[in-house]
């Protein structure tokens, strides 16, 4: 089973965000394994999903509005890549996990990390 770990961020409302994340994991054939809360600010699913729908759970996270750190696009084009040239019915039946954690910010947080001279992702 390959395994991925993936960091991201939005801006979008936490509640609306994770509600249209979960239908998006189902309705691309995957299963949330687990969701947690690791800060007021923190969350990760662990998602598992068959490599033959990896194109359509990537684009269904970055639809819900999550914005991924370049480190995470780099991972799951890989992956699609991988499946692209994957041609016995076993292959793209691999099962891979998936991590997804993401910060929650808002406007106050951005000018905040502004004005320390932080960036983000």
């Amino acid at each position: 089973m390959h395994s991925l770990n993936i960091q991201s961020f939005s801006y979008e409302q936490r509640h609306s965000l994770l509600a249209d994340l979960t239908l998006a994991f189902s309705n691309c054939g995957g299963w949330v394994v687990e969701r947690k809360t690791l800060s007021p600010t923190d969350m990760a699913f662990q998602v598992e999903i068959q490599l033959s729908s990896i194109l359509d759970l990537y684009v269904a996270i970055v639809a819900t509005g999550v914005e991924l750190t370049r480190e995470g696009h780099q991972a799951l084009t890989e992956l699609c890549t991988r499946r692209k040239h994957m041609r016995i019915a076993a292959e793209l039946g691999q099962i891979v996990s998936i991590r997804l954690e993401i910060s929650f910010l808002d406007d106050i947080t951005l000018h905040s990390l502004l004005a320390s001279g932080s960036g983000v992702a």
